[in-house]
């Protein structure tokens, strides 16, 4: 498909989901010296994630370590512990427009601000009736990428 009016411009963040974040943190951050940013919590999504770094600049990775609030609620977090990739894109919005056009079904919630900050939407793992066109099974987050990181990755 040609003509798109966005670019994928690189890996923004993998999501590690587990029943207790503090093992992962021994792994990720005590074991491989990953840097805990920040730590976002949200009843809504189900989650208590630390927002780890992976490299520097606009090459860095974000690595969210997660575990729910509840293990007996949904979105469960820990149920896959490859949670999410996500994507920096340099239109958000476009893409999305496009995406859909296309027949790309995106997760409840729409375009909306990320733990991280950064506005965020999520292609379903599974595609549908309406929209056949899914993330075969992995949930794929969009990350609107901030100008600096375009212009580093364009």
């Amino acid at each position: 498909m040609h003509g798109k009016p966005f670019r994928i411009l690189g890996l923004q963040q993998i999501a590690i989901g587990g029943p207790d974040k503090q093992r992962l943190k021994s792994l990720w951050v005590d074991m491989l010296g990953l840097t805990v940013k920040s730590t976002f919590v949200s009843e809504r999504e189900n989650v208590d994630e630390d927002i780890c770094a992976l490299g520097q600049g606009v090459h860095a990775v974000e690595v969210d370590l997660m575990q729910p609030l509840d293990p007996e609620k949904k979105p469960a977090v820990h149920t896959t512990p490859l949670n999410h990739v996500g994507l920096w894109v340099d239109d958000l919005p476009k893409a999305v427009e496009w995406m859909t056009a296309h027949g790309v079904r995106f997760a409840p919630g729409g375009i909306r601000r990320g733990a991280a900050g950064h506005d965020i939407c999520f292609i379903h793992p599974k595609g549908n009736e309406q929209f056949p066109l899914g993330g075969e099974g992995v949930l794929i987050e969009l990350v609107q990428a901030p100008p600096e990181v375009v212009a580093a990755l364009a």
